[in-house]
């Protein structure tokens, strides 16, 4: 029976930059940094949730050269998803992270379920923070 979630897997364009990112400026902790031949098996994990590892991962094999190049011109773009994160206080974080250089796409604003924010990581990926508050169905109506 699954018990819980273990990994989710970020896909970034350099792997020592990523790293620096999600533990310098938002502050995880690095885990495993392991080189198996030509792959790379590299984790982070926030320091109030280490039962979950999020692996820094550069599209390659065994995906497609195809899917490898649209994954790649996504990432260009600004058009793959990353992590969804909690916060105790958005507009406090959206400051300290804005003042670390990360670059904001939403400033915080009220939602039926709290307070967002979205910006990027250094590979372009979206980054949802958000300060949950109680909500229920009759909020988005």
């Amino acid at each position: 029976m699954i018990t819980n979630i273990s990994i989710a897997s970020v896909f970034v364009k350099d792997i020592d930059e990523s790293k620096r990112f999600y533990t310098e400026i938002l502050g995880f902790e690095a885990k495993d940094d392991i080189t198996m031949g030509d792959y790379r098996w590299c984790t982070v994990v926030h320091p109030s949730q280490p039962e979950l590892s999020v692996n820094l991962a550069i599209p390659g094999p065994p995906l497609s050269p195809e899917l490898v190049e649209a994954m790649k011109r996504a990432q260009d773009d600004g058009g793959l998803n990353g992590l969804g994160m909690n916060v105790d206080d958005c507009q406090k974080t959206f400051e300290e992270l804005s003042a670390k250089g990360v670059v904001f796409l939403q400033e915080p604003s009220e939602r039926p379920y709290g307070v967002e924010a979205l910006c990027r990581d250094n590979s372009g990926n979206w980054i949802v923070l958000v300060e949950p508050k109680e909500f229920t169905a009759a909020d988005f109506a």
